[in-house]
């Protein structure tokens, strides 16, 4: 079994993401860190027990930082609706969860072998860092963050996450004891969640599928309304999806900062050129073989088999 933990601001992706995760034998999901992001950290913990009960799955919830490091605190409402799901404001069984991300955090990879989904901004990985970096010597960190050739979603150039918390995404890119494996915009937006796949997913098992359909309808109205995109971006899964299927993805490393203020705001500044001269410190995934990424995504997250025939039409 492999040992993960998701740090998350759930926020429709990720919890998608999270429904992936849960779906996949291979993973022991030791608990779930909470940030503020998408919505504030205590509207996610809603959101993750709003999961729990339609999994029928108990996570170890740990709640962490409320606020950025360093910036005020923005949220993404507009995006992800008023609760954070596409304004469904679905039911939940409220519980006590642990207010000790940060710990957790450290505690578990003390333990080695470790894999995070870092799946918003990275306030408490940059806690977590700070306050014991040699715990992080064997954990793999795989972020949904930034924009290299792309165009941002919060700015020209910057990312909603790192946007948030540059400082944080800065002090982990250069402090993480291993080089950070980063998914930007670049390679999410080709991930896209169209009507069409959607209805195929509900076909395939109706009760995931129309879950999946009332927490993003909202969210493909923001796309349609700000991109003219049918359909929407479903960018934190992807991480799931790298790590169980590495060859379906190209990368490269290069020396990388994020710029903390100014204009350039959560711009990921990558050295592509090498004009700097300094050592190559994040891995940055640039492209995927998209049929092969849907293929697996769709049989996971529904448990049936796709027709290829079918897949190949859709996309």
């Amino acid at each position: 079994m492999k040992k993960i933990i998701i740090d998350a601001d759930p926020g429709i992706d990720d919890s998608i993401a999270i429904m992936l995760a849960n779906s996949i034998e291979e993973y022991d999901i030791l608990g779930i860190s909470l940030v503020s992001g998408n919505v504030h950290v205590n509207k996610g913990r809603k959101n993750i027990l709003r999961l729990e009960k339609f999994l029928k799955k108990d996570f170890n919830v740990h709640i962490g930082s409320e606020s950025p490091l360093c910036k005020d605190f923005i949220n993404a409402e507009d995006t992800h609706g008023e609760d954070g799901l596409g304004e469904t404001y679905l039911s939940y069984d409220e519980k006590s969860c642990k207010s000790d991300a940060i710990d957790f955090l450290i505690e578990e990879a003390k333990k080695k072998d470790l894999t995070i989904f870092a799946l918003g901004p990275l306030t408490n990985l940059a806690k977590a860092i700070e306050k014991d970096r040699e715990a992080f010597n064997d954990t793999r960190i795989i972020v949904m963050g930034g924009s290299f050739r792309s165009h941002g979603n919060m700015s020209p150039v910057a990312e909603f996450n790192f946007y948030v918390d540059p400082d944080a995404a800065d002090y982990v890119i250069k402090n993480a004891p291993r080089k950070i494996e980063i998914l930007p915009l670049d390679v999410t937006r080709k991930f896209v969640l169209t009507p069409n796949i959607l209805s195929y997913i509900k076909r395939l098992n109706f009760e995931v599928g129309k879950f999946l359909e009332d927490i993003t309808n909202f969210y493909m109205d923001f796309h349609w309304e700000y991109e003219k995109i049918i359909g929407s971006v479903i960018n934190d899964p992807l991480t799931i999806l790298l790590e169980r299927n590495p060859d379906l993805f190209k990368s490269n490393t290069y020396n990388v900062e994020c710029v903390t203020d100014g204009p350039a705001r959560g711009m990921l500044m990558v050295d592509e050129m090498d004009f700097m001269k300094r050592e190559k410190n994040m891995i940055i995934y640039e492209d995927l073989d998209l049929y092969k990424v849907w293929k697996f995504f769709i049989e996971k997250i529904t448990g049936e088999e796709i027709d290829e025939r079918i897949l190949g039409d859709l996309l």
